[in-house]
């Protein structure tokens, strides 16, 4: 059986909707934009600085558009979240009007690094995706693509990334968009892993994966069996 087959059966068709990506000059944001262009996918890049996301699509081509947060988040069908853990809830909060109606993808990771490594921080809602949820009530959010390489994503030698997404949220109809979005990636699937209140250790196992790199030097990712 086709390794798409199973969790991409039924899923909506989502050729048509337009990506904004906040954070899409960073290297998981610009190697997503990258991904889902190369899939056929409308992406339009956001960052602080317009001149900075203008430029950024210009090096990546296939028709990418750069703008400023505000704009990219207004223009877009769908906002994937990839800005700095530090950044997170005040430029979500700054964005409340812009991402109002959109389904919203968080995929931020709140971690800690020290002489040990990584580490997951705790974040008083629960998770990233569930401070996005507090911070934007008129959004529908989800958490998904926290486990992909940036190496990866970003070297275009690569033609396929074989990975599953795991995709949460609340609303059905939300997160089988995302799952459709992340299995038109070749390699990729993307599976239904729970509601936001089980993004918290979705967004820690990254820690995991980040000393799994570090010892065997690889770029690992997740592959979930008998889906």
């Amino acid at each position: 059986m086709n390794a798409t087959a199973g969790p991409a059966r039924n899923l909506p068709d989502v050729s048509q909707l337009v990506v904004g990506v906040l954070g899409g000059t960073g290297d998981q944001g610009r190697g997503l934009a990258l991904r889902l262009a190369k899939a056929g996918q409308r992406v339009v890049i956001g960052s602080r600085s317009a001149e900075r996301a203008e430029t950024c699509a210009a090096e990546l081509g296939l028709g990418i558009r750069g703008a400023d947060n505000a704009a990219c988040a207004a223009g877009s069908d769908v906002v994937i979240v990839a800005v700095p853990w530090d950044g997170h809830a005040e430029t979500l909060t700054a964005l409340r009007a812009e991402l109002a109606g959109k389904i919203v993808v968080d995929c931020v990771n709140p971690l800690g690094f020290d002489k040990q490594g990584a580490y997951p921080l705790q974040v008083p809602e629960g998770s990233a995706a569930q401070q996005a949820a507090a911070l934007l009530p008129d959004s529908t959010v989800t958490a998904a693509f926290h486990h992909l390489s940036a190496v990866l994503l970003q070297d275009e030698s690569v033609e396929r990334i074989d990975t599953d997404v795991m995709v949460l949220g609340e609303d059905r109809a939300a997160t089988e968009v995302v799952q459709a979005l992340a299995s038109r990636i070749p390699g990729m699937r993307g599976i239904f892993a729970g509601r936001l209140r089980n993004a918290h250790q979705v967004e820690s196992l990254v820690a995991n994966l980040i000393s799994v790199n570090r010892r065997y030097k690889a770029h690992a990712g997740l592959r979930i069996t008998d889906v």
